[in-house]
């Protein structure tokens, strides 16, 4: 596996090797002994996800989940193509409010590392969109939250030529300078 830092050192892309041969490939997409060895992940997931999207432009994010339900996860697609973007949400942390983005697609089966404190989303860059994703903690309805995908104090370059597809929960999510993270940064 070929790990890379981000502009956030705690935000991963991770690259697993594939084993290609005439009839497609091999790919071991998570391995815990190599990750904690080689960048120090120490995660026991406990839920997978799946996500389709038909249409291009489909947004969805920016989502967390608090204490004592947050989440570390891992993204990778499935099929087609996305932006993923993490967010650091970490009340005095030097990087808050800072985001990397990172494109993940079947082609190039990369993933990303988006660790608790960390604001998630991404938006399809294809139609018939594939998103998963494990997580550390199983969904926690009281605890979930959201902030504004399009929030200035942020300014995600999402890459759109049109307005996004969204929920009515994310249209409506708050921005960041309306409440308070519930995570803290610790150095």
């Amino acid at each position: 596996m070929i790990v890379e830092q981000t502009d956030l050192p705690e935000v991963l892309k991770i690259t697993p090797k594939r084993h290609k041969d005439s009839r497609g490939f091999f790919s071991e997409t998570w391995q815990s002994d190599v990750l904690a060895r080689e960048a120090g992940i120490e995660v026991a997931f406990v839920q997978d996800n799946q996500s389709f999207s038909m249409l291009k432009g489909t947004l969805r994010g920016l989502h967390y989940q608090s204490p004592p339900a947050a989440q570390d996860k891992l993204v990778r697609c499935g099929r087609g193509r996305l932006l993923d973007v993490a967010v650091d949400f970490r009340k005095n942390s030097p990087r808050f409010g800072q985001w990397v983005a990172v494109e993940l697609s079947f082609e190039n089966g990369a993933q990303l590392f988006v660790p608790k404190g960390f604001l998630h989303g991404f938006v399809t860059l294809e139609p018939d969109t594939e998103i998963l994703y494990k997580c550390s903690h199983g969904y926690a309805p009281v605890c979930d939250g959201a902030v504004r995908w399009d929030d200035p104090d942020i300014g995600i370059s999402w890459g759109l030529d049109s307005p996004p597809m969204l929920s009515d929960k994310d249209a409506r999510a708050p921005f960041l300078a309306d409440f308070d993270s519930p995570f803290i940064y610790e150095a």
